[in-house]
């Protein structure tokens, strides 16, 4: 364990590891650190069930096309938790990682801030201290009382597409969970909103109507699609012919075109070969990402014959698990392979509406556990997935659910899925190098 860890599991200990939504111990340990989030560049404040962080990845990856100084704080991290913290561009490094933590603790004294505070607190101080042109922050949790929720007027409060989730905390509906989230906007603050249920749509738009954010929704104010291989974005200043995104799926289009229009919105005039430079750039690791190198790919290659093809998504709902299931859909009808998923999720998720998106497309799962707190037996993984309609069995660990992958005759060589938890995806990107 290195130094940043210990301190993390130091935290972990004193400050409760749960989800407890509320605002009055971040406001009150903000104020003790010296209101550090007043005193940060214009920020772009996004909250959403799917697609927050690409969109957060589109954004970054366009202001910096563009020559702009940029600070990003996400979650959950995959690999290392300095991912969470990019400070100006670049991933926080150990040392200032550990000053920002350990000053938030001194602090906030015997205050029982959550893991999730304790750290959000720590990022805004890093960010307060370095200069940026810019800062991107991803809701954890809803929005309403997600320990972000600090900001008084953000230059564009974002909200990608609304599903079920995280109902023990949001809500049992999507009229419930859309007011949640809805929770960023602000008076005078563009609400930009991505492609949304009608029933999410009419919450969100009657909150921003009521606090006097301005609506800039997808459908409405702006539109985009794909055509003859490019991206089309349209709102009411014009149209943009746009290179698309590279990562996969249309999914993707939908929330490379939340982006812009949240620059759009906030008045940011970037000409179009900025953006699409910015676009075409984009990487986020572990939504739909193509392992080509490494351990687990070379262990593939020698059982198949072959090289392997092995995609990776994080995906943990039924809305992720049917836009990730349309993406395999298109990569069938393009090149036709037998689709074998490894799956893993965590307890707490609607497996079986995850799994549902993938009936009659997958010809076979292997059920895995990740080692994290909170999974699923691999066991209950398999019951899920069957209970779906899939043809799906209990493999354990991932090296042996990738054997039997890979060992099973179907043909010709599979395409492999591994999904269904963003820890699993952080666990194969370490075991891959």
């Amino acid at each position: 364990m290195d130094k940043v860890e210990a301190l993390l599991e130091r935290v972990a200990a004193r400050r409760p590891r749960v989800i407890d939504l509320s605002l009055d111990r971040v406001f009150a340990a903000l104020e003790r650190l010296g209101d550090p989030h007043k005193n940060m560049p214009p920020v772009f404040h996004v909250a959403g069930t799917n697609g927050k962080g690409s969109t957060i990845a589109f954004l970054r990856s366009i202001l910096e096309a563009a020559g702009k100084s940029v600070h990003v704080y996400t979650s959950p991290h995959l690999v290392r938790f300095n991912e969470r913290i990019v400070v100006a561009g670049r991933e926080i490094g150990d040392d200032a990682l550990i000053d920002a933590l350990e000053r938030c603790d001194r602090a906030v004294g015997e205050e029982k801030l959550t893991y999730f505070e304790t750290t959000t607190c720590a990022a805004l101080l890093a960010f307060a201290e370095t200069p940026a042109d810019f800062a991107l922050i991803e809701v954890g949790l809803g929005g309403r009382l997600d320990a972000t929720n600090v900001f008084d007027r953000p230059l564009a409060a974002l909200i990608a597409p609304v599903d079920l989730d995280h109902q023990q905390f949001l809500g049992d509906s999507l009229s419930l969970i859309a007011a949640e989230k809805a929770g960023i906007l602000r008076p005078g603050a563009p609400a930009v909103v991505g492609v949304q249920a009608p029933a999410a749509m009419a919450t969100i738009e009657a909150r921003a109507g009521e606090v006097g954010a301005p609506l800039f929704a997808f459908g409405r104010q702006w539109q985009v699609y794909a055509e003859h291989g490019r991206m089309i974005y349209q709102d009411e200043a014009g149209l943009c012919d746009l290179d698309p995104p590279r990562l996969p799926g249309s999914h993707q289009i939908a929330n490379a075109g939340l982006a812009v229009a949240g620059l759009r919105a906030a008045g940011l005039g970037l000409a179009d070969g900025v953006v699409s430079q910015g676009i075409a750039s984009t990487r986020w690791p572990a939504r739909l990402q193509r392992l080509t190198c490494g351990p687990i790919v070379d262990l593939a290659q020698t059982l198949i014959g072959a090289q392997p093809e092995i995609w990776l998504d994080g995906g943990h709902n039924p809305h992720a698990g049917r836009a990730v299931a349309a993406a395999l859909a298109g990569f069938e009808e393009r090149n036709s392979k037998p689709l074998v998923m490894i799956a893993g999720m965590q307890a707490n998720k609607d497996a079986e509406g995850y799994f549902s998106a993938f009936a009659g497309l997958a010809s076979k799962l292997y059920a895995v556990a990740a080692d994290h707190p909170g999974v699923a037996a691999a066991e209950d993984v398999a019951r899920a997935a069957q209970a779906a309609g899939l043809d799906a069995e209990c493999a354990g660990a991932v090296e042996a659910a990738l054997r039997r992958a890979c060992t099973e005759k179907y043909g010709e060589p599979p395409r492999l899925l591994i999904s269904g938890s963003l820890y699993l995806a952080g666990e194969i990107l370490r075991e891959n190098g």
